[in-house]
């Protein structure tokens, strides 16, 4: 499930690296625990991909959603 959330936050990337935060929060710490995103608890609606982060969550979405993303 965290690979979807992940593919998931690059299809609302804005703001270069941010991307929204409704998804599951148990897999929000996850993804921040594993270095992906920044904290995800506070008062915005968005999360901040980390280098690693961004890179990855664009390779799953077109791993997981079967076609390459617009850049």
């Amino acid at each position: 499930m965290d690979e979807t959330v992940l593919a998931l936050l690059w299809l609302t990337l804005h703001d270069e690296r941010r991307a929204w935060k409704g998804f599951d929060w148990d897999a929000l710490d996850r993804l921040h625990r594993n270095g992906l995103i920044l904290d995800p608890v506070g008062k915005a609606k968005s999360v901040v991909l980390t280098d690693e982060g961004l890179r990855r969550s664009e390779e799953l979405f077109a791993e997981l959603f079967g076609r390459e993303p617009k850049k």
